[in-house]
């Protein structure tokens, strides 16, 4: 993933505004989302379109792993985030001032429990967006390449 090529923020309105706060302060501003919920900045490359893109996520963390939940607040379907790492898991990642590459990769069932304890933890309400789908809501590790 070419780290020189423009990157599209995704979302609209006051999630994109965090994304440029985000950006513009190197995580100073939108690192430290609500008290005690830290966001990341996640870059995919489209799927369909080979176009990056950016979004921010509430974050956890696994030993050195990052954790990102495909939640869409419940909605029936997967995040666009989710599906395009799926076709290319190499993405950017950006915790507050720092910026790597990451291998994304979606936990195991045997996996999936500990980390929902660990991400629900952080957010309650991903219990509650599970309880309004079928959709089985990934957990997903961001691991530093």
């Amino acid at each position: 993933m070419s780290t020189g090529e423009q990157v599209l923020d995704s979302p609209s309105g006051w999630v994109a505004a965090h994304i440029n706060r985000y950006v513009d302060t190197g995580g100073a501003d939108g690192h430290e989302w609500r008290p005690g919920v830290f966001t990341l900045l996640l870059t995919t490359r489209g799927r369909r379109s080979g176009k990056l893109r950016r979004t921010a996520l509430i974050y956890g963390r696994d030993g050195d792993a990052y954790l990102v939940v495909g939640s869409q607040g419940g909605d029936p379907r997967h995040p666009a985030w989710y599906l395009n790492l799926l076709a290319e898991p190499e993405v950017q990642v950006q915790v507050g001032d720092e910026r790597f590459t990451a291998r994304a990769r979606t936990a195991t069932a045997e996996e999936k429990s500990r980390l929902w304890a660990t991400m629900t933890g952080i957010w309650p309400a991903y219990d509650d967006y599970q309880a309004k789908t079928d959709r089985d809501i990934p957990v997903v590790l961001l691991e530093r390449v």
